[in-house]
């Protein structure tokens, strides 16, 4: 069997999909002295933390080792604290600190106003069902019949 072609991959369309949309983000993030790793970890916490390093890495996507070196440089700029989790003094739980809050508050509009740009040119309508087959995608990805099922069906989105 022949592999389909790159510009026909789940994988790489994906990966161009978000090239396609960090290359308006990424100059913001930067403005405010943050990586897109870093921003995502903040946006999370500020969404829904605070978390244990491991649920943060998982929510992140990110691998431990490179959130072991976030935490540390947000920890550093006082953007997120560390602290002992109360029901179990063996984790830590981070959560992100007012300054934290404060740098999504003022990179948030500018950020607002890409997304805003993109759906005029996309359209609302096809933006919401893209979320929607990707969320989609991402939850079937983790269910045990995909993981399961014959090597066919791991082919189909490679």
């Amino acid at each position: 069997m022949t592999l389909r072609q790159t510009g026909r991959s789940v994988p790489v369309a994906l990966l161009r999909a978000r090239e396609a949309f960090m290359m308006h983000l990424r100059p913001i993030i930067a403005e405010y002295g943050c990586t897109e790793q870093q921003w995502r970890v903040l946006r999370i916490l500020d969404e829904a933390g605070p978390f244990d390093a491991t649920a943060l890495s998982a929510r992140a996507c990110l691998l431990t080792p490179s959130m072991t070196r976030i935490l540390k440089a947000l920890e550093e700029r006082d953007l997120i604290t560390r602290c002992q989790d109360g029901q179990d003094s063996r984790r830590l739980k981070i959560d992100i600190t007012e300054n934290g809050r404060s740098l999504i508050r003022l990179a948030s509009p500018a950020i607002e106003d890409v997304y805003k740009r993109i759906e005029t040119i996309f359209g609302e309508e096809r933006m919401e069902m893209l979320l929607n087959m990707l969320e989609e995608l991402a939850m079937d990805g983790h269910t045990a019949e995909f993981q399961q099922r014959p090597n066919e069906l791991r082919k189909a989105v490679a």
